[in-house]
């Protein structure tokens, strides 16, 4: 059984840029780790959102990637400094 998550993120239109940057240097980070499946970072097409993806072995081969991500400065859950309202995030369980 696969945990996964989809995050919703709402960086202010200035910021957009920059935060994608983010993503994709954490998303990188847990490519690396053990248990890894799969990352992807995506765009809305009108720019208001920006939703990152992830899966992987086990919720302790998240848990253990998300910490690496905190130590990156990303935060997995409430505002960023770039963020213009709280991200949404929603775990998965494959099955």
């Amino acid at each position: 059984m696969s945990f996964g998550f989809v995050a919703f993120h709402y960086p202010a239109p200035e910021h957009l840029e920059e935060f994608v940057r983010e993503c994709h240097q954490v998303a990188e980070a847990a490519r690396r780790q053990p248990g890894f499946v799969s990352v992807e970072v995506w765009v809305t097409p009108d720019g208001d959102a920006v939703v990152t993806t992830g899966a992987f072995e086990t919720e302790e081969a998240f848990r253990a990637a998300a910490e690496i991500g905190r130590e990156m400065g990303a935060t997995p859950e409430g505002l960023s400094e770039l963020e213009v309202r709280p991200r949404e995030v929603h775990f998965l369980v494959s099955r």
